[in-house]
């Protein structure tokens, strides 16, 4: 007969041995749906700079059903009220953004919301401010709505942006159904090269006039050295960077009234920013 301890601890190896494989088992298919989740097959239809941009940043890209749910759940919008559509892409400048949001997210004194304020991106993807803000987008160019206003950004290097097809057919398409179609900075630079607003006046970021009406010389660029603001029609445009609250308060008083223009200067404490070194 053989040895009953030696059995015993035969017996138990044996059951330790596979314990401690089974949490091994564990892992390996909880490693695997982690990659399947982050196949990175999604990234190869990705444009390069964008996988630079997020890998650079340590950021991780959407899979494809992360993006389908998120186009499934869009940001609500109330269809009484005006839409006005903030373009975001690489570098944005943060004011250009967040100037706009300031001013037209503000309620009423009473308590009633006026617009409907969305932002906009060529993809569900991390933008990346050029001060390092890190934003995501309400919407994307093909499912966005249609905006009663449409305000255009800059970039300090708009290089890209101009060369981007899809960007400018977004601008003119929303272009046709706008009541007002704004650009700050080198936003300007956009607009000139769709061609929406030629023959019109147009001003952009102090030391950039030359170059824009060079660029496109159906624009009338104004003299952006005495200029911060000018509207022709239905576009407007800016120097930028905090001159973007300009263009947001004079368009917000067209929109609704002097009245909730200054009541928003308050809420901004515009006086104290106006008087600071008083």
């Amino acid at each position: 007969m053989k040895n009953p301890i030696l059995l015993v601890l035969t017996f138990s190896a044996i059951l330790f041995s596979c314990n401690n494989e089974k949490p091994k088992e564990e892992e390996v298919e909880s490693v695997t749906e982690n990659i399947i989740e982050t196949n990175p097959d999604p990234l190869a239809s990705c444009s390069p700079r964008v996988i630079e941009r997020n890998t650079e940043n340590g950021l991780i890209l959407l899979t494809e059903k992360q993006q389908q749910e998120l186009s499934e759940k869009l940001k609500h919008l109330n269809p009484d009220l005006p839409t006005i559509g903030l373009l975001m892409y690489d570098n944005v400048l943060t004011t250009e953004l967040t100037a706009p949001m300031d001013v037209f997210t503000k309620l009423t004194e009473d308590g009633k919301q006026l617009f409907n304020v969305i932002t906009i991106a060529e993809t569900y993807d991390f933008i990346v401010s050029e001060e390092g803000l890190k934003m995501f987008p309400d919407y994307i160019l093909e499912n966005s709505p249609n905006l009663d206003i449409l305000i255009v950004p800059s970039a300090y290097d708009m290089s890209l942006q101009v060369k981007n097809q899809n960007l400018l057919d977004f601008i003119k398409s929303q272009n046709n159904n706008t009541e007002y179609t704004v650009s700050n900075c080198a936003g300007a630079t956009l607009i000139g090269e769709s061609g929406i607003a030629d023959g019109k006046k147009i001003v952009t970021w102090i030391g950039g006039g030359e170059d824009l009406q060079k660029n496109y010389p159906n624009l009338k660029v104004q003299d952006d050295g005495d200029v911060s603001y000018i509207e022709d029609g239905k576009f407007l445009s800016s120097n930028g960077n905090l001159a973007s609250y300009i263009s947001s308060l004079e368009l917000l008083e067209k929109l609704s009234s002097k009245e909730h223009r200054k009541f928003v200067e308050s809420y901004l404490y515009l006086d104290r920013l106006q008087n600071w070194k008083k």
